[in-house]
C-alpha cells in the first residue's frame, strides 16, 4: 500500500512552470566565467597584460576552488534547500562576472574566478536537488539532461553574443552585460520578474539620467544651464507619469502595463540616438523618458501591492526596489565607456536594448500571468 500512495504521489507531482529553464540557466551560469575568460582570451592578453601562462592559470583557480568547495557546497544545498542555493549560485554568479570585469590586473582577476568557483560547487547540488523535489520519476530524466546542457550553452553564449559585444563595449562591457544577465532569481510568483523587469529599466533609466545633460551638452552644443534643463524636463514628466500611470494600473490592466511602458522608453532612447541630427528631438525624448520609462517603476509597486501575499508586502517591495537599484548601478558605467569615446550613438542604442529587455521581461510575466490565471484576481 506504501508503494501505491508512494507512487500516486509521485504521479500528481507537478514540476513548477519555468523550471526546467531555470535550472538550465542556473548550469550555465555556473560555468559562464571561465568560457567567457577563454572567449576573450585574445583581448585579457592584450589589454590586462596577462601572460598565457596567468591566463591558463584561471582555469586552475577557478576548477580548484570548485573542487574544495564542493563538499561543503553540497551540505549547504542540503540543509538551506535547493531554491535558497539556485538564488544563491545566480548571486554569486553576478559578482564574479561583475568584479572580473572591474579588475585591473592578475590578482584581483584571480581572486574573482575563485570566487567564481562557488557556484560551480553549488550548481550540481542545488539543480540535482531541486528535480527530485518537483520534478515526477518518469520526467527526470528529461530535465536532467536539459539542464546539464546549460553547460555547454553557457559556452554558446561566451563564444558570440557576449564576445559581439565585448567588439563593441570592450572585455569590461562583456563582463558586466554578462553580470547583468545572471542575475534573476526563480521566477516563482510576480516579484522576480518585477525584479528582473526594474534591473533593465533602472539600467536604461540611471545612464539617461546621468548623461543626458552631457550629451546636450558636447554633442548639441548647448549650454550647461540648458542641457541641465533636460533633467528638470524629465523629472517633471516623470512626476505627471507616475501620478497618471499608477491610477490606471488596474488589477486587470496593471499586469500589462511594465511591457507597455517599457516599449515607450524604447521610443524615447530613439528620439535621443536621432536628436544626433534632428536636435529639437532631445527634447521629446526627456519627456517620453519621465512619461514611459520613469514611470514603470511606479506601476512595478503598483503591482507589488496588488499580487504580495498578506505580510510580505515590505518584503517585496524590497526585492523589486533592489533590482531598480542594481540596475542604476549597472547603467552608467556600461554606458560611460561609450561616452568616453563620443559614441553617444551607440550609448543609446545599448540604452534602448535596456529598456527593450525590460519590455520583454514585462510581457512575457504578462502573458504567464494570464494563463495562470491570475491576471485581474485581486
Amino acid at each position: 500500500m506504501r508503494a501505491v500512495a508512494a507512487s500516486a504521489t509521485e504521479a500528481g507531482r507537478v514540476a513548477p512552470r519555468g523550471l526546467t529553464a531555470l535550472l538550465t540557466t542556473a548550469m550555465a551560469f555556473s560555468m559562464m566565467q571561465l568560457f567567457l575568460l577563454g572567449a576573450l582570451g585574445p583581448r585579457l592578453v592584450d589589454g590586462l597584460g596577462l601572460s598565457e601562462t596567468l591566463l591558463g592559470l584561471t582555469t586552475t583557480v577557478g576548477f580548484g576552488t570548485a573542487a574544495v568547495l564542493s563538499p561543503v557546497g553540497g551540505r549547504t544545498v542540503d540543509r538551506v534547500g535547493p531554491r535558497r542555493a539556485l538564488v544563491a549560485l545566480l548571486a554569486v554568479s553576478a559578482a564574479a562576472l561583475g568584479l572580473i570585469g572591474a579588475a585591473r590586473g592578475p590578482a584581483p582577476l584571480l581572486a574573482a574566478v575563485a570566487l567564481g568557483g562557488l557556484p560551480q560547487a553549488l550548481a550540481n547540488p542545488a539543480t540535482n536537488k531541486a528535480i527530485l523535489a518537483s520534478v515526477p520519476g518518469p520526467r527526470r530524466g528529461a530535465v536532467t539532461g536539459a539542464k546539464q546542457s546549460g553547460v555547454q550553452l553557457g559556452a554558446f553564449a561566451a563564444g558570440l553574443p557576449l564576445a559581439a559585444v565585448a567588439g563593441l563595449l570592450g572585455w569590461r562591457g562583456a563582463a558586466w552585460v554578462a553580470a547583468a544577465a545572471s542575475a534573476p532569481a526563480p521566477p516563482y510568483g510576480p516579484v522576480p520578474w518585477l525584479a528582473g523587469f526594474s534591473l533593465f529599466l533602472g539600467a536604461g533609466i540611471a545612464s539617461v539620467n546621468t548623461y543626458v545633460a552631457l550629451f546636450g551638452a558636447q554633442r548639441l552644443g548647448m549650454g550647461p544651464t540648458v542641457a541641465g534643463a533636460l533633467v528638470a524636463v524629465l523629472g517633471v514628466a516623470g512626476i505627471a507619469g507616475r501620478i497618471g500611470w499608477s491610477r490606471a494600473a488596474t488589477p486587470g490592466r496593471a499586469p500589462w502595463l511594465p511591457g507597455l511602458l517599457a516599449v515607450g522608453a524604447v521610443g524615447a532612447a530613439v528620439l535621443l540616438a536621432a536628436a544626433v541630427l534632428v536636435e529639437p528631438l532631445v527634447w521629446a525624448a526627456a519627456v517620453a523618458v519621465g512619461v514611459f520609462a520613469v514611470s514603470g517603476n511606479a506601476v512595478s509597486m503598483v503591482l507589488v501591492m496588488q499580487r504580495s501575499a498578506p505580510g510580505r508586502a515590505g518584503q517585496d517591495s524590497a526585492l523589486v526596489a533592489a533590482g531598480f537599484f542594481a540596475g542604476f548601478a549597472l547603467g552608467p558605467p556600461l554606458f560611460g565607456l561609450l561616452a568616453e569615446r563620443g559614441r553617444y550613438g551607440a550609448g543609446w542604442a545599448v540604452v534602448a536594448g535596456e529598456f527593450a529587455l525590460a519590455a520583454a521581461v514585462g510581457f512575457l510575466w504578462a502573458v504567464r500571468d494570464r494563463r495562470t490565471g491570475r491576471g485581474g484576481a485581486r
